[in-house]
Formats: structure tokens, sequence, C-alpha cells
């Protein structure tokens, strides 16, 4: 069993949002979100070996869902979740690089659609492997994220 930074993923999501520009028309949607968080803890599981949450990540039919995170932005629906007016990165900043990690994932795949995040979900081994409405291995995204690491 892998070690957590234990971040909250709430957390881990307004980080995300607090990064989106608005003014420039970016949206991050409920769907949107779910893809970020996966692909954040998939590297940071890659690069440091250990968890930045603790929620497990489900495979269902949209692609890879931390069920507490939806619930938290269901009522958004498709739109656009707004940014939080107030956001701490104290929990994030202390532990060691994972702002840098966070970043990354945001720059790569922040410039995604929902619906291109959640096709390309569907090509990657972790969702493929896994019944829909079952957890995904974090052994399973390790050894993926790893392979995606240059």
């Amino acid at each position: 069993m892998l070690n957590s930074y234990n971040i909250p993923v709430k957390q881990v999501a307004e980080y995300f949002l607090s990064k989106n520009d608005e003014m420039a028309g970016d949206c991050i949607s409920n769907l949107k979100m779910q893809k970020l968080v996966y692909y954040a803890q998939g590297f940071v599981i890659a690069i440091t070996g250990k968890k930045l949450f603790n929620d497990g990540i489900i495979a269902w039919q949209h692609g890879p869902v931390v069920p507490e995170l939806y619930e938290e932005y269901k009522e958004f629906r498709s739109s656009c979740i707004p940014i939080p007016e107030k956001f701490d990165l104290c929990k994030i900043n202390s532990n060691s690089g994972l702002v840098e990690i966070l970043d990354d994932v945001y720059d790569i795949y922040g410039q995604f659609s929902a619906w291109k995040l959640r096709n390309m979900t569907h090509e990657e081994k972790p969702w493929l492997e896994v019944p829909i409405n079952q957890e995904i291995k974090i052994s399973t995204m390790k050894e993926y994220f790893k392979t995606l690491l240059v």
C-alpha cells in the first residue's frame, strides 16, 4: 500500500479551479475536473511513489471519477464550476514538488475540452482494465503513468 500526501481531493480541485482563466474563455466543468484530478493522482504516484489523495477513483461510463468530488460539483452539471473566492495553498505548498506536478498537469491537460479528456482516458490502460463502476487500482495507475514520464 502506498503512502499518501493526504491532500483533500476538493483542495486539489480548487487548485485547478484557481488556475482557470475565465476571462480567456476557459471552463472547467465537473467532467473536466474529474479528468484533471485523475491525471494529477496518476502523475504524483508515478513521480513520487505516494498518492496525492486517499479517495478512490472509480471507472464510470465517462471515464475515471472520484465520486465524492462528483457529488461536490454535480449541481453545475456541464457548466463551468466557479473559481473559489478563497483558496489556501498551504497543504499543497508544504509538500515539496507537488505544485510543480499539478502545474504541469494543468498546463498539459487543462488545454483540452472535457470530452477530449474523457476520450483520452477511454484509451488508457487504467480505465480500460477495470469493469465499469469498479475502483481503478493504484498499482495499475502507477505502472501506466510511469510509462508517460520522459
